[in-house]
């Protein structure tokens, strides 16, 4: 990293600056749910209540999907808890009709807005990949566990609606620990060259499993990556709502437009497990996480509804029952869906099964 030399340097020689990127994260909500100065409210009350009901949804599925597990009823997953509104947020700016979402693998909310149904979800969990399967129409592809190796993929789907001529944008979620793999700088690099109409929203939760940020990378901020690949990059605060769903929102509206991809930062913090095989009491200070509980998007939003008349006791608890429904409901229906047969492992390798793959078939079955 290059810093300001102590003494005068060649003339019109232009030293980077590093603290150009330490600019504070956009905000339009304090903490406390009051507007910050100068801010103004990008979602109507129905809109915030609507993208609530969402959030709520998700820490419910989280904590109802968690007791299963430890139980032995329910397989592992990635909770989102304290995340949500980094993926609600994004996720209101796409259109479902005609963009993309390609997830990693702590995406729910998202991916449930985007028309991905809750049981699908829970029969992935169970082992049910069949049952879990992308429902036709839905524009979402497969949870990828390989870490960054959904981002080319990503590029690789704008480019080709792209040279189609389909007005659509691709939003491609991502962690923190992801742009440290070189998946990531192919996918950015590619994009830049080509002005690809892609968004690239990292989740940046202080953690890639154990390791922290700052064991990761030196730079002040992810986002001013973004320069070196030739587009535009921003620093949102990810546990506010509203402001997420603005800077999606113009992100999007700037990839559409043919002017480029874009990186967003969303600074957030992953409030549970990393999966359900984690104990991040281990690594994680408890100081640290009290003072991320402090900023609980959730409770973030309930408050700036409450103070609207938009929230009350009596509507939390409604909804709180309704959501809880909707999980359970969920669950249940993904627990009833068919399992997978120890053929099934052949099936979708290529799309004529080949010689050598039927004789394996067989064998592995026992047939002659």
């Amino acid at each position: 990293m290059l810093t300001e030399p102590s003494a005068p340097s060649a003339p019109g020689v232009a030293w980077f600056r590093p603290e150009a990127a330490a600019a504070p994260p956009h905000r339009v909500l304090e903490p406390s749910g009051d507007l910050a100065p100068g801010a103004e409210a990008v979602l109507t009350a129905d809109e915030a209540q609507q993208a609530l009901e969402l959030m709520m949804l998700s820490r419910a599925y989280d904590e109802r999907a968690t007791a299963l597990n430890r139980q032995g009823l329910f397989g592992g997953f990635a909770p989102a808890t304290g995340q949500e509104a980094c993926l609600v947020g994004s996720a209101l700016a796409l259109d479902p009709a005609r963009d993309w979402i390609v997830p990693q693998y702590r995406e729910l909310p998202a991916l449930v807005r985007h028309g991905y149904p809750l049981e699908r979800l829970a029969a992935f969990s169970l082992g049910k990949t069949d049952a879990a399967a992308v429902p036709e129409g839905v524009r979402v592809l497969p949870l990828q566990f390989s870490l960054a190796a959904q981002l080319p993929h990503a590029v690789g789907l704008a480019w080709g609606r792209a040279l189609q001529g389909r007005d659509e944008v691709v939003l491609a979620y991502c962690g923190e620990g992801a742009t440290s793999e070189g998946d990531f700088h192919e996918a950015c690099n590619l994009a830049g060259v080509l002005a690809l109409p892609v968004v690239f929203l990292v989740q940046d939760n202080g953690w890639a499993i154990t390791t922290p940020r700052r064991l990761q990378t030196a730079a002040l901020s992810l986002a001013v990556r973004a320069v070196g690949y030739g587009f535009r990059g921003v620093v949102v605060d990810g546990n506010d709502l509203l402001a997420v769903a603005q800077v999606a929102r113009l992100a999007v509206e700037h990839a559409r437009s043919g002017a480029g991809p874009v990186l967003v930062e969303a600074r957030t913090y992953r409030l549970g497990l990393h999966n359900m095989t984690d104990d991040p009491r281990r690594y994680r200070p408890q100081a640290e996480v009290d003072e991320a509980r402090r900023l609980d998007p959730i409770a973030r939003v309930q408050r700036y509804l409450a103070s609207t008349g938009a929230w009350d006791d009596g509507r939390a608890e409604a909804v709180h029952r309704r959501v809880s429904a909707l999980v359970d409901e969920a669950i249940e229906r993904a627990r009833r869906m068919p399992g997978q047969r120890p053929g099934d492992v052949f099936d979708h390798v290529f799309a004529e099964p080949t010689a050598n793959l039927a004789v394996q078939r067989r064998r592995a079955l026992g047939q002659p």
